[in-house]
């Protein structure tokens, strides 16, 4: 299916990038792929029970791939007003379309490390969503929730800098748990997902 076979089915329009982005600790919004993730998740299981938090969601592309393709809980995390509002109006659109329930497809407008991590989060997004700095504060409060409430959790890495690994593997007991790569990864190293995992 192309890109607008997705987003006909979906109903949601969630294509572009951000032209005027400025912010050097948070990076430009920029949708992961259909065919990208298609790729992920014939490798890769996303079952009912899993609560996916996507941080730097946009306008909800993931989010709206997984809720309606495995049914399982999504919550987005978006600092930009215009890009939460689209993704809301998305949200309104899809479910025009697609009669089912409400409570389980979630987005937020606030800074990725403000986001409350709930106990039941067990999966963390990111698209190389923001700076090193930014990350290792968000991988901090995933750890303080992993204390009050454990659990096992898994990180899913798109086009992770080396930063984020070295992080990762040098300065947290998180494990590299698989690799996927895409077609393209000979071009570039980087064009592959990493699923580090870590148990409570």
């Amino acid at each position: 299916m192309t890109e607008k076979d997705y987003e006909t089915l979906l109903n949601i329009e969630t294509g572009g990038t951000d032209k005027y982005h400025t912010s050097h600790l948070y990076h430009r919004y920029e949708p992961t792929p259909y065919e990208v993730l298609h790729h992920l998740f014939e490798h890769y299981e996303i079952k009912p029970s899993d609560h996916v938090v996507d941080y730097g969601c946009g306008k909800g592309r993931l989010n709206f791939y997984i809720y309606h393709y495995f049914h399982a809980r999504v919550t987005g995390i978006e600092m930009n007003e215009t890009f939460y509002d689209i993704a809301i109006n998305n949200k309104a659109s899809y479910l025009k379309k697609h009669r089912r329930p409400t409570d389980s497809l979630n987005f937020y407008c606030c800074l990725a490390e403000d986001y409350e991590i709930d106990p039941t989060d067990n999966k963390f997004y990111f698209f190389n969503p923001f700076s090193i700095q930014i990350f290792r504060k968000i991988i901090e409060n995933i750890l303080i929730s992993l204390e009050q409430h454990p659990r096992e959790v898994e990180l899913i890495l798109y086009y992770a800098s080396d930063e984020y690994q070295y992080f990762l593997e040098h300065r947290t007991a998180f494990t590299l748990k698989q690799e996927v790569l895409l077609p393209s990864h000979q071009r570039d190293h980087r064009e592959r997902f990493l699923i580090y995992q870590l148990t409570y």
